[in-house]
C-alpha cells in the first residue's frame, strides 16, 4: 500500500511537471505567434488630422503640420503664371505606442487624394508608387533630403532650383522607419513614440484631410509581460516548493518509519524475553505466550484488523500470563489436584498481570488482556465474573485463542487433546465460556488449516 502510494505521488509530480512543461510551451507559442503578428489599423479625417479617438487604438498615428509655411509659383504647364499657387506644409507624423508591449516594427502607406509635391522627409525612406501613363512606378528613396532625380524613374519637376516628387491622386508613400540608432524610431519602447516628419506641397486653400494612412506593425513581447508564463513559473514554484516538502516530509517519515520499526524490535524482543521466562517456570507450557499471541492475531486478522492494530493486538495477548511470574514453580508444575487456595493463587494471576502491566503506556489498553482473558461470555468467570460485550473484545479473542491452546499442547497431568475433541469443545462452548462470533472463527481457522 505505501509503495502504490509513493508510485501515485511521483505519478503526480511527473504529471504535474509535464502540465507545467507544457504551459511553458503554450507561452512560448502563443508570445511567437504574438510577435509574429502584423497588426493593421486605417486612420483618417478628424482621427488622422486632430487627433481625436487615436488613444483608442494600442498604436496610433496623427499628422498635425506646423505653423510656418510658404508659397510658391507652381506654373505646371508653362502658362506663364506669376501669382504663388502652392503653399508648403510641414507634416510630424507622430507614430505613438499606448501599450505596455514594445513595437518592433512599423510602416505606414499614405494614400493622397488630390495632387500633392514632395519636397523633403527625414529619418526613414520613402517607398514612392506613382501611376504614370497607366503603368505604376515604383522607387524607395532612401533620404528625400538627398533626393537625385536622375537616379529614379519617378515623375518630378522643378520650380526655383527645388526638385519634387509629383504625387497625383491616387498614388501613395510607404513610410519606413530607419534602423539607426541616431534616428530613435525603433523600436517604440511601451507608451512612447515617434515622429517621422514629410514636407509637401498643395494648392492654396487646399490640404491632404482627405488622405488615408494605414498602419502595420509588430509587437515585441517579453515573457515577463506574457501573463501565461507567469502563471508556468507560479505552478513551477508550488512544484519545487511541493516537491521540497514532499521530499523533507518522506525524509522524515522514513527515519520514523525506521525508528519506530526499530522501537518494535527492541518492544518484541524485551517482551518475548521476559515471556521466556515465565514459560520457563512450566517446561509444559513453554511457547504458550508466543502461540497464543499468534492465534489472538490470526483471528484479530479475520475480523478485520490491519497493520498496527494487529501489531497492538498481538503484544496483548503475548502478554496475558505476564502475571504468572509471581506464582510459584510448584503450584505450576503441581501434576495432580489443586487446592482451593493453590487455585486461588493461580487465579490471581489475572489481577497480577493488571498490576504488573499498569505502567505499561506504551500499547494502548494492554492490561485489558492479561486481566480479563479468564471472564466467560456467561458471566462465571475471573476476577470480576463481567460477562457478554462487557468483557473487553481483545479479552474475548485471547480467551478463546488461550483455550485452544490448552487444549492442543500436553501438560502434566495430560497428553493434548484431539482436533476433534477440540472442536467439540469449543462448539459446546459457544455463549458460555466463548464469545459465539469469535468461537466461530476459530472454527473456521482450525478447518481452514491456518491453526494447526
Amino acid at each position: 500500500m505505501e509503495k502504490r502510494n509513493s508510485k501515485r505521488t511521483v505519478l503526480l509530480f511527473g504529471v504535474a511537471f509535464i502540465l507545467i512543461i507544457a504551459v511553458f510551451v503554450i507561452s512560448v507559442f502563443k508570445l511567437r505567434m504574438f510577435n509574429n503578428t502584423k497588426h493593421q489599423a486605417v486612420f483618417r479625417d478628424s482621427a488622422l488630422f486632430s487627433g481625436e479617438e487615436a488613444d483608442s487604438k494600442a498604436v496610433s498615428v496623427t499628422a498635425v503640420p506646423r505653423d510656418s509655411t510658404w508659397a510658391k509659383v507652381f506654373d505646371l504647364y508653362n502658362e506663364g503664371l506669376t501669382e504663388q499657387n502652392y503653399q508648403a506644409y510641414t507634416y510630424d507624423f507622430s507614430v505613438s505606442n499606448h501599450t505596455k508591449d514594445e513595437v518592433s516594427e512599423f510602416s505606414f502607406k499614405l494614400n493622397f487624394d488630390r495632387d500633392v509635391f514632395l519636397s523633403s522627409a527625414w529619418n526613414g525612406a520613402l517607398e514612392i508608387h506613382q501611376n504614370v501613363e497607366s503603368n505604376e512606378i515604383v522607387a524607395t528613396v532612401p533620404d528625400l533630403r538627398e533626393f537625385d532625380n536622375t537616379k529614379y524613374p519617378l515623375e518630378t519637376v522643378t520650380f526655383d532650383g527645388e526638385c519634387l516628387i509629383w504625387m497625383k491622386k491616387g498614388d501613395y508613400l510607404i513610410y519606413h522607419p530607419s534602423s539607426d540608432a541616431s534616428a530613435m524610431e525603433m523600436p517604440i519602447k511601451p507608451q512612447e513614440g515617434t515622429v517621422p516628419g514629410i514636407i509637401l506641397y498643395v494648392a492654396i486653400g487646399e490640404d491632404i484631410h482627405g488622405s488615408t494612412l494605414e498602419l502595420e506593425y509588430t509587437f515585441h513581447r517579453l515573457f515577463t509581460q506574457e501573463p501565461v508564463f507567469w502563471i508556468a513559473v507560479a505552478g513551477l514554484a508550488i512544484w519545487l516548493l511541493s516537491l521540497i516538502v514532499y521530499v523533507i516530509i518522506s525524509v522524515k517519515i522514513k527515519k520514523y518509519k525506521e525508528r519506530h520499526k526499530r522501537d518494535n524490535e527492541i518492544i518484541k524482543e524485551s517482551i518475548e524475553t521476559f515471556i521466556g521466562f515465565i514459560d520457563a517456570k512450566d517446561p509444559y507450557t513453554n511457547g504458550h505466550s508466543i502461540r497464543v499471541a499468534q492465534y489472538t492475531r490470526l483471528i484479530a486478522q479475520k475480523m478485520g484488523y490491519e497493520k498496527e492494530e494487529l501489531e497492538r493486538i498481538y503484544y496483548v495477548a503475548l502478554l496475558h500470563d505476564c502475571g504468572k511470574i509471581g506464582v510459584p514453580d510448584n503450584i505450576l508444575g503441581k501434576p495432580g489436584k489443586l487446592t482451593d487456595e493453590e487455585f486461588e493463587i493461580i487465579k490471581s494471576h489475572t489481577i497480577r498481570g493488571g498490576e504488573i502491566l499498569s505502567s505499561f503506556h506504551s500499547l494502548k489498553n494492554v492490561g485489558e488482556g492479561a486481566l480479563y482473558h479468564h471472564e466467560r461470555y456467561d458471566g462465571r468467570g475471573y476476577p470480576e465474573g463481567r460477562a457478554g460485550e462487557d468483557i473487553p473484545l481483545i479479552a474475548r479473542m485471547i480467551c478463546v485463542a488461550d483455550s485452544f491452546d490448552a487444549m492442543n499442547s500436553n501438560r502434566v497431568y495430560r497428553k493434548k487433546l484431539t482436533k476433534e475433541y477440540i472442536i467439540n469443545e469449543i462448539e459446546q462452548n459457544k455463549g458460555k465460556q466463548f464469545d459465539p462470533k469469535i468461537a466461530d472463527i476459530m472454527l473456521e481457522l482450525i478447518k481452514d488449516g491456518k491453526i494447526v
